[in-house]
């Protein structure tokens, strides 16, 4: 995580204020504004490690920046050479900025060419950085923030990380108030252990109907990539305890085809669509499918189409009555209530979902809520609650969370509660690293042979309890209700003891009044 790195987290820092000093103040814009630099140097990163890949092992790659790019509204022809970052980078201010607006990021924009899900939702997307000066500046901080992660990550033993999510979380911390309609970015080591608790497996058709920044797809694309190597035997795990990668030997092109059509996202908001795009096109997938859509809406027809679901939808808000998709039962309009109604609807029979809900949904006594929670335990098997501590999310929020495991069909027969009590940072506004890995690889462990047949002490972290007991209870999910307290029995002295105690006490008291008198008398 970044607040690990202070040397990193200096030099994102130094970018957001040359932001703000170069009078681009709003943080969406600014984090759109410095993805789009992003992208662009790891694009030139990434297609020349390709072609340095297909040297060696024989492989025919064909370059994005090979041949010609005719500059939009002219005649003219550019060599796709002069639109690397490696390139430009070296060129004067004035002349830098130019050739980014004019013709860079119109190169960026039809990249996956004119039928594409990225071109279509770049049409509209601009490059507003106004001032030579930044533009050189916003560069230098860059390279050097890239030659801080990639040092970090050959000390550390790991893969490239998420430097786009880095700075979008880092961003989002300078906002006083919530996420715009209840959105934050969810924690990289959250969406690895719900990837690890779903475990997507090579072909299966992964979902996100709220996919923000693409954070869960990329999870599941990095939790799938690593499996291929998961017999080597010098993976290292991360700073989290969970081994990931985003490249690997066995990645052919076969395998990268396979990937590319298995990831679909949506969200309602552009300038996350685009960010999420580029988040997954920076980590290797060509072709990513995310879409503007609200999938809640009659406009949104999908349903059995996913074998995996991974999401993080709106804690707060509601919809429209009148646009919620008719296929949608509940009566409510609630945005987290019909999120688990929709979870349903997309899975494919035998799909299962990891999915963060506030605990409200747990234990709301509503209709509707009880109504979502049926559809949990009657139509699903209910395999997990896991309850997050309520610091998670901050510093954007201190609201309570939920993770739920659930496979569409099945019966419930008994639900395994798991109360983290760590995630392995503190729970301030800070977030700092704490030394091991909190409950986050226990989690795992435990869950993974989990088996209700065995004692359950319902003392301790983690317990099952039977369907039956959780329908006598009207459907509630909250941990509290079925966990037992740990009552500590503690051993008081006499009361004649006590007394000599306190007696013996006041004497000392007194002495030392007697000592102080005589030093100022």
């Amino acid at each position: 995580m970044l607040q690990s790195n202070s040397v990193l987290k200096s030099k994102i820092d130094q970018l957001w204020n040359k932001f703000w000093a170069g009078g681009i103040s709003n943080p969406l814009t600014a984090i759109e504004q410095i993805t789009y630099l992003l992208f662009m140097k790891r694009l030139d990163d990434l297609d020349l490690k390709r072609i340095s890949d297909a040297d060696f092992t024989g492989e025919i790659y064909v370059s994005k920046f090979e041949g010609t790019f005719t500059i939009p509204g002219t005649d003219q022809k550019e060599d796709k050479q002069t639109l690397r970052w490696s390139h430009f980078k070296h060129m004067s201010a004035e002349e830098m900025l130019s050739h980014v607006q004019m013709k860079v990021f119109p190169f960026l924009k039809q990249l996956n060419g004119n039928e594409s899900p990225f071109t279509e939702h770049m049409k509209n997307a601009v490059f507003i950085i106004p001032k030579p000066s930044l533009l050189v500046e916003a560069i230098s901080t860059i390279e050097e923030i890239f030659t801080e992660i990639e040092k970090d990550a050959s000390e550390g033993g790991q893969a490239f990380q998420d430097i786009q999510g880095d700075v979008y979380e880092l961003l989002l911390s300078e906002i006083a108030s919530a996420g715009k309609n209840g959105q934050f970015r969810t924690p990289r080591h959250i969406i690895k252990l719900i990837a690890e608790l779903v475990a997507p497996q090579l072909g299966n058709c992964i979902g996100d109907p709220a996919s923000g920044t693409g954070g869960f797809l990329l999870g599941a694309y990095q939790y799938m990539v690593t499996q291929l190597d998961k017999n080597k035997k010098n993976l290292m795990p991360d700073e989290d305890g969970f081994i990931r990668n985003s490249v690997s030997g066995l990645l052919t092109q076969k395998v990268s085809d396979i990937l590319n059509e298995s990831l679909y996202g949506y969200d309602i908001d552009v300038t996350m669509v685009r960010l999420g795009l580029m988040n997954l096109m920076m980590h290797g997938v060509d072709t990513p499918h995310i879409d503007y859509k609200d999938t809640l809406s009659k406009g949104f027809t999908e349903a059995n189409k996913y074998n995996i679901i991974m999401a993080n939808p709106p804690f707060t808000g509601s919809i429209d009555k009148g646009d919620i998709n008719e296929s949608l039962q509940l009566k409510t309009t609630k945005t987290e209530l019909l999120f688990v109604e929709q979870f349903y609807h997309l899975l494919k029979m035998g799909g299962t979902a990891g999915v963060i809900v506030p605990q409200g949904v747990l234990f709301g006594s509503g209709k509707a809520f009880v109504a979502a929670r049926k559809i949990l335990i009657d139509k699903c098997e209910l395999k997990a609650v896991i309850t997050l501590p309520s610091g998670v999310f901050k510093p954007y929020a201190g609201v309570s969370t939920a993770i739920l495991i659930f496979t569409k069909g099945g019966e419930t027969e008994n639900v395994w509660f798991y109360d983290m009590q760590s995630d392995g940072y503190s729970l301030d506004d800070k977030r700092v690293k704490l030394d091991g890995y909190g409950d986050l690889q226990d989690i795992v462990s435990q869950y993974k042979r989990r088996n209700p047949d065995t004692e359950s002490d319902r003392k301790e972290k983690f317990f099952f309890v039977p369907k039956s007991e959780i329908m006598d209870e009207g459907y509630d999910l909250s941990i509290n209700r079925y966990k037992e307290d740990v009552f500590e029995e503690i051993e008081y002295d006499a009361p004649e003891v006590i007394l000599g105690k306190l007696k013996a006490l006041e004497g000392e008291i007194d002495k030392g009044l007697g000592e102080l008198e005589g030093m100022i008398g």
